[in-house]
């Protein structure tokens, strides 16, 4: 039995570290941190944090992406502590600007031609 495919988007592994607020209903009772992605995609990071950020926290986040940084809003859909201690977070992004989404796919297409290690 094979497992069917959830996403909306295709992901690249990637590592860009991030700053990031989560918070349950109001941005006024935000906690912040440092992680970094493990994966980018159009639609949604996993995010890797030293903290567990609980489902169904939102999130802004503030990803530099090579010489571009982009703030996106998201939800945490799922969230696991891996074997290093770490926790992973899957966010799917709810609120992509624009300028953000042009720089998110002018990321991935550089990734999947090569011109990004």
């Amino acid at each position: 039995m094979t497992m069917q495919e959830k996403r909306k988007c295709s992901r690249i592994d990637s590592i860009n570290l991030l700053n990031y607020l989560y918070f349950e209903e109001s941005e006024a009772d935000a906690n912040q941190g440092m992680g970094r992605t493990l994966n980018v995609s159009e639609s949604g990071i996993l995010l890797e944090t030293h903290t567990p950020i609980e489902v169904p926290y939102k999130v802004s986040l503030t990803i530099g992406l090579q010489e571009d940084v982009v703030d996106i809003k998201g939800r945490v859909i799922y969230m696991k502590e891996n074997s290093k201690g770490l926790y992973e977070s899957g966010i799917e992004f709810f609120d992509v600007g624009n300028q953000a989404l042009k720089v998110l796919r002018r990321y991935i297409t550089a990734f999947h031609s090569g011109a990004i290690d």
